[in-house]
């Protein structure tokens, strides 16, 4: 019973401990916040959790030893963040570089792959954004910390038909994808009530002879397409 009590007060002791050296050494490296984390913060701050957590788990180890070992991995991390600070070509190797997605309207397809994104991971970053359409972005930048970067056209960023009072009609159509990577998103049409005769005959209206030659289309508000081409 006495051991028992005894092992109790050795892991009281030990979270508490822990919990005071980790909420010191936090301090220490400073705060960001969690829209601002790179994958480095991202990993790092996994893998300061997981130390902290073996240290008050696994007991067959030295404790102190465990606190080194806790100390040292925040030591190199705020290294490692001074060096970033004072290195753009070390920032930019840790952290990564801003990666243009989108440029004069034009969707860069290499980019895009090599961020490992697709089209529709690109629409939803987007509407995040409030842009529904590609047609309204002159450039978009995915940042290092995974948040878009956009640049509307000038034609978008002018004031509105209803800041002048003109009247103005509604939106026949929510903007919507068509085509992706050469392929008919058939749900899209089937919700617009269109059919893939009517999108043949806009392709052939752009003197287009084939669905794979297109990389992206949507239908835009007023029912006329947006075409990107392979």
């Amino acid at each position: 019973m006495t051991l028992g009590i005894i092992n109790v007060f050795q892991l009281l002791l030990k979270t508490t401990v822990t919990f005071i050296v980790l909420l010191t050494l936090a301090r220490i490296l400073g705060n960001k916040q969690m829209s601002h984390l790179t994958f480095f913060n991202y990993i790092t701050g996994i893998t300061i959790g997981s130390i902290a957590a073996n240290i008050i788990s696994i007991g067959n180890k030295p404790f102190i030893n465990d606190l080194i070992g806790l100390t040292w991995w925040c030591i190199l991390t705020a290294l490692t963040g001074y060096i970033n600070l004072k290195s753009g070509n070390i920032r930019s190797i840790i952290d990564g570089q801003p990666t243009i997605l989108i440029k004069r309207g034009e969707i860069m397809k290499q980019s895009l792959s090599s961020s490992r994104l697709n089209m529709d991971d690109l629409s939803m970053l987007l509407r995040k954004q409030n842009i529904f359409s590609i047609t309204e972005v002159e450039y978009a930048i995915l940042e290092p910390d995974g948040n878009l970067s956009v640049m509307k056209k000038q034609s978008q960023q002018q004031v509105t038909k209803s800041d002048m009072k003109i009247p103005y009609s509604t939106s026949k159509y929510i903007p919507s994808e068509i085509i992706v990577d050469g392929k008919i998103i058939n749900h899209n049409l089937e919700e617009l009530n269109l059919n893939k005769n009517w999108l043949k005959k806009q392709l052939k209206q752009q003197n287009i002879a084939s669905i794979e030659d297109v990389f992206y289309a949507e239908i835009q508000s007023d029912g006329t397409l947006f075409i990107d081409k392979n």
